[in-house]
């Protein structure tokens, strides 16, 4: 029995989804899997985010002598145990995870590039009392140094 690891669609139409699975050589696309490996998702929007892989399975299989398909051996090389992306993988799958900011709406508030504008645009303005007491320093100062 000749192994192939490769991708099962899944999904609706125009919204593909994909199963990396080890397959019997002869079974079909769709077909029944010997073990399921992996997901891979072209529809998120950060690339390093929709490949997530076993890969310790994957070695395993691999070292059994299953052959991964064109695709699917770039997807070991980038995430796989040893990948080349794992790092950015990471990153992205937290930044998927972390709950989005939505700002306030109405047109009173303003967006948070015009706070920022205005926020480097405004001088910083001293205080009274501290700008008394910056000086009153000063002058003990030099009346001690007489």
């Amino acid at each position: 029995m000749a192994v192939r690891i490769r991708m099962k669609k899944m999904g609706r139409t125009h919204r593909a989804f994909f199963r990396v699975c080890a397959f019997d050589q002869c079974s079909p696309r769709d077909g029944k899997s010997l073990e399921e490996l992996g997901t891979y998702d072209p529809s998120v929007p950060d690339s390093d985010a929709r490949a997530v892989l076993n890969g310790e399975r994957i070695a395993y299989w691999l070292s059994v002598g299953a052959q991964p398909t064109e695709k699917v051996a770039v997807l070991i090389k980038k995430y796989g145990k040893d990948g080349t992306h794992l790092a950015k993988q990471e990153q992205a799958l937290s930044k998927l995870v972390q709950p989005k900011v939505v700002p306030p709406a109405g047109p009173a508030a303003p967006s948070l590039k015009q706070q920022q504008e205005a926020a480097q645009s405004e001088p910083e303005q001293v205080q009274p009392e501290q700008a008394e007491a910056e000086v009153a320093p000063a002058e003990d100062a030099a009346a001690n140094a007489e």
